[in-house]
C-alpha cells in the first residue's frame, strides 16, 4: 500500500506538544501525528458524537490537564442515586421514569470511565507512570 504524502501547517503549540510527545517516545515528528491521526479514527464511529469529540479533545491536552482527566469521575450524587436504583430494580422493580434515570445515569457513567481510560491511555503513551491515577478516589 503506497502512502500519501501531505503539507501540515501546525499553530507553534500544536507543533511543540507533539515533538515533545515524540522526542518522549523516542519516535519521529511524523510516527507521533500519524499514531494521533490513527487513533483518532479508530472505531470512533461507533461512538455518539459528543463522546467521541471528547475523546478527541484530549489528545491535545497538557499532562496536567491529562492528570484531572484522569481523576475525573461521576460525580458522588449521581453515583448514590446510580447504587440505589441498581438496588430497587432487583428487589421491586423500577417505574418508567426511574429506568430513564437510571439509563441517563449508566451512560453518564460509561462516559467518565471511557474517558478517564483514554486520558490514562494518553498519558501511559507519553511515557508517565499511571499507577497513582489507577488507584486514586
Amino acid at each position: 500500500m503506497s502512502a500519501h504524502a501531505i503539507t501540515l501547517r501546525l499553530p507553534p503549540p500544536l507543533y511543540s506538544h507533539f515533538r515533545s510527545r515524540a522526542e518522549r517516545s523516542h519516535r519521529s515528528l511524523e510516527a507521533e501525528i500519524l499514531n494521533a491521526v490513527a487513533s483518532v479514527a479508530a472505531d470512533k464511529e461507533d461512538l455518539p458524537e459528543d463522546l467521541a469529540g471528547a475523546i478527541t479533545d484530549l489528545q491535545v491536552l497538557s499532562d496536567d490537564e491529562l492528570r484531572l482527566a484522569a481523576r475525573n469521575r461521576l460525580s458522588e450524587e449521581s453515583r448514590v442515586k446510580l447504587e440505589a436504583l441498581n438496588f430497587k430494580q432487583q428487589s421491586e422493580g423500577l417505574t418508567a421514569s426511574e429506568k430513564e434515570t437510571q439509563a441517563q445515569l449508566v451512560d453518564a457513567y460509561d462516559q467518565a470511565v471511557l474517558l478517564r481510560a483514554e486520558a490514562l491511555r494518553l498519558l501511559k503513551e507519553r511515557g508517565h507512570d499511571v499507577s497513582e491515577l489507577l488507584t486514586s478516589r
